[in-house]
């Protein structure tokens, strides 16, 4: 086997490995809040958690996994990307718990606009036409989604709520803003962003542990544990196969960007909406209307015409520049990633990064 038929493959390995991890995470965060709702921020926190304890794992088999200092200087540098992080990740899981599977890309649509909005006015400066008319169609095809459609009586409370799609518009934003402030956390980082990633999910735990407690989800948790129709299983099984998976993501990530091309990167993530919404509606019966599918549609192909607009506006560009540089190609690049995700390991990239 030659070296272009063994890249090719190793493209394919790492395109496969990321959507397959993706989707995981998805539908069994889906699966655990069907199970479990009033238990979000508990379930977030075990995942923080575990992801911690296995990054600390892979720094034992692997050099290429450092474990940052701990130090209390460092830690109030990066608190802003922290906080950011941790708020967009709730907003993130309080969105999926309220919507369908197949409908939380429409409810999270809006975040390639609001990236593109974010960095212009952190830039001060104007995007070109070409990317304001891929955030224009991306945009269409958010409000497409939220159209109302013909729906039969009987699944007319199978609509997404007005606080869901709130939450899913927040949760956008927060992922662009995260994308600006990841550029410059990595520096406070040694310009990692495997210890970036550390820092944050050790930072989001801590943080979510007092508002577990506001929240009063452990007296929920004893509640339901007294509760014979509860299914524990599920819960303990979807936090841990989310965080290893979550985990996963954050490898997986990185390799897509290092071993794929940003236009291949966002062709499988526009694949993987496609499978996602199937899934939804073959493993939870999720409902999908002509506007469902023409939004998911427009939100990809809008999408898919950024990151061409950007890699042809790049071109002339060193690529480790353009990189570092345009946040927006950033985000755009890992702005999937949450979607499994719920660690948002964007911090390679968004060094979406991926």
């Amino acid at each position: 086997m030659d070296s272009k038929d063994h890249q090719t493959w190793q493209v394919a390995g790492v395109v496969t490995f990321y959507m397959s991890a993706a989707l995981v995470m998805v539908f069994v965060n889906k699966a655990v809040m069907i199970s479990s709702p009033d238990l979000p921020l508990l379930f977030l926190l075990i995942q923080l958690t575990l992801a911690v304890v296995l990054l600390h794992g892979a720094s034992v088999i692997t050099s290429k996994v450092e474990i940052p200092k701990l130090e209390l200087r460092t830690a109030k540098k990066l608190a802003p990307v922290t906080i950011v992080n941790v708020v967009g990740l709730v907003f993130n899981l309080l969105c999926l718990r309220g919507v369908d599977a197949s409908f939380f890309q429409i409810a999270r649509g809006l975040q390639l606009p609001l990236t593109i909005v974010v960095s212009s006015l952190h830039g001060r400066s104007l995007p070109s036409r070409l990317v304001i008319s891929a955030a224009a169609i991306v945009t269409t095809g958010f409000f497409i989604g939220l159209a109302p459609n013909s729906l039969s009586v009987d699944r007319l409370h199978e609509a997404p709520s007005r606080l869901s799609i709130i939450y899913g518009v927040l949760s956008s934003l927060f992922i662009a803003i995260h994308a600006v402030l990841i550029k410059y956390s990595l520096p406070h980082a040694q310009n990692s962003a495997i210890q970036l990633a550390y820092w944050q999910n050790l930072g989001s735990a801590l943080m979510l542990a007092p508002f577990i407690l506001l929240q009063g989800e452990l007296s929920k948790l004893s509640e339901l544990m007294t509760t014979p129709t509860w299914n524990a299983e599920v819960f303990v099984w979807g936090s841990i196969v989310t965080g290893i998976f979550g985990f996963l993501l954050c490898v997986a990530g990185l390799l897509s960007i290092k071993i794929t091309s940003p236009v291949t990167h966002m062709f499988s993530s526009a694949a993987r909406s496609a499978i996602q919404t199937l899934l939804g509606v073959w493993l939870f019966n999720d409902l999908l209307t002509a506007n469902r599918a023409i939004s998911i549609l427009l939100i990809a192909l809008g999408t898919m015409f950024y990151t061409w607009v950007k890699s042809i506006e790049n071109t002339p560009a060193p690529a480790k520049a353009s990189l570092k540089d345009d946040v927006e190609a950033n985000a755009a690049v890992h702005m999937d990633r949450i979607e499994g995700e719920v660690h948002d390991w964007q911090d390679e990239k968004r060094t979406h990064p991926a």
